[in-house]
């Protein structure tokens, strides 16, 4: 009895997320009410009558995630909110930025350079910095949706061939169903995606882009060290968790307490008002509460055995659709216990059919605004991008999203 209520309450949840335009109630309160409701009614009446101790250990582990992305999260976006905050990032775009470009070329340049750059980072502060460079160009509320679109899609798409870019490729990467060299042949279908959907987007988009050169502010010596602090870490977030599986989280909040500390001794001698610790509030703390909210959502749909059910695909239908099917699906389930149970249910498939699950999986959650991190940021700091706007560019995503599964199948020939 308890399953169905847990069920319907998380429908609920997810369609007032759909209509928050509507009802104008921020989706932080929602999910964040009916996730803790979910669970609490998990303790009073077990699900599959299990003991209590089953259930908090469950919740545990639930807790551990999402604390796990919640500081991650925090420690990121502290550090854009000073460079912001300092004009630095909009000061390095105006600087390499030329004094007028199209909309079509700056479509292509802002997919390719938000692929790349969550190549070499993780998706959260590869989607904050291509954010933040975006929306200093001051565009048009419509074609920002277009923009933001393109960099959910790209930056999910640029870290799914390393198991430093994405959670799920490091987990069936360490299942031992792909190698590093099976990986990497992703690279090119994923990027081939990213130019599709640039072009479609840039349909239509023939204007000239001007920038106004504003007076070059002076660059101080405090934010090029945060910067150059802030960089060191996303690599050293990547040597360290490949070479000694340091997990990313501390070496992220290592970096942040550099920046306090060094931020400190320079500020030292200057008259400032305000203290470099004090940037943490600049953060919105709206986006990590739909986060907690979000995973206690998806937490309990794992508990009821939703997930599980799932797996039931590869019983009727052939891998290769099944896999296309479970990358559509992480739009609405978090790819993460999807991907888990899959790996637990010991489906037999073939290093390609891996393959191609690993490309899914990892972009799949782009066709929904609500199916990745990337998307969840972006909803929270562009205003015009809701549920309901980013739906509108649906068949775009699926078109891109099934030229770059196609290409891992070819991809997948030359294993």
């Amino acid at each position: 009895m308890v399953t169905p209520i847990i069920l319907t309450l998380i429908a609920i949840a997810f369609v007032l997320i759909v209509i928050e335009d509507i009802i104008h109630v921020n989706k932080a309160k929602t999910t964040l009410f009916f996730g803790t409701l979910c669970w609490i009614i998990a303790f009073i009446s077990p699900i599959h009558g299990q003991s209590p101790e089953n259930v908090q250990h469950a919740l545990d582990h639930n807790i551990l995630e999402i604390a796990t992305l919640w500081l991650f999260l925090m420690a990121a976006m502290t550090f854009v909110a000073y460079l912001n905050s300092k004009g630095f990032i909009q000061n390095i775009v105006h600087r390499v930025m030329p004094s007028q470009i199209s909309e079509r070329k700056l479509m292509f340049l802002v997919g390719i350079a938000a692929f790349v750059f969550s190549s070499i980072s993780d998706n959260i502060t590869a989607t904050l910095i291509s954010l933040a460079v975006v929306m200093s160009l001051k565009l048009d509320p419509k074609k920002l949706i277009k923009y933001a679109t393109l960099i959910i899609f790209s930056v999910n798409s640029g870290g799914v061939s390393l198991i430093t870019g994405d959670v799920t490729t490091l987990m069936i990467f360490l299942a031992d169903k792909v190698t590093i060299p099976n990986l990497l042949l992703l690279v090119g279908p994923a990027l081939v995606s990213v130019v599709a959907l640039a072009a479609m987007l840039s349909i239509g988009m023939n204007e000239q882009l001007r920038f106004e050169k504003q007076i070059q502010r002076r660059i101080e010596k405090t934010d090029i060290t945060i910067a150059v602090i802030f960089t060191s870490t996303i690599f050293a977030t990547l040597f360290l968790s490949v070479q000694y599986q340091v997990p990313p989280l501390l070496t992220f909040l290592f970096g942040l307490s550099l920046m306090f500390l060094v931020a400190q001794f320079l500020m030292r001698k200057k008259d400032v008002n305000k203290k470099i610790i004090d940037y943490i509030r600049e953060i919105e703390y709206d986006t990590l509460l739909f986060f907690v909210g979000v995973l206690l959502l998806v937490g309990a749909l794992k508990e009821v055995g939703v997930l599980a059910m799932f797996t039931d695909l590869y019983v009727y239908i052939a891998p290769e659709y099944a896999n296309y099917l479970m990358g559509l699906l992480s739009a609405a389930v978090d790819n993460v216990p999807l991907t888990a149970a899959l790996l637990k249910a010991d489906i037999v498939m073939t290093p390609q059919q891996w393959l191609m699950f690993t490309y899914a999986t990892g972009v799949g959650g782009s066709m929904l605004v609500i199916g990745s991190a990337a998307g969840i940021i972006a909803m929270s700091k562009v205003k015009a991008l809701t549920f309901m706007s980013y739906l509108r560019m649906f068949l775009y995503l699926l078109i891109a999203y099934t030229i770059g599964y196609a290409g891992a199948y070819v991809a997948g020939q030359f294993m």
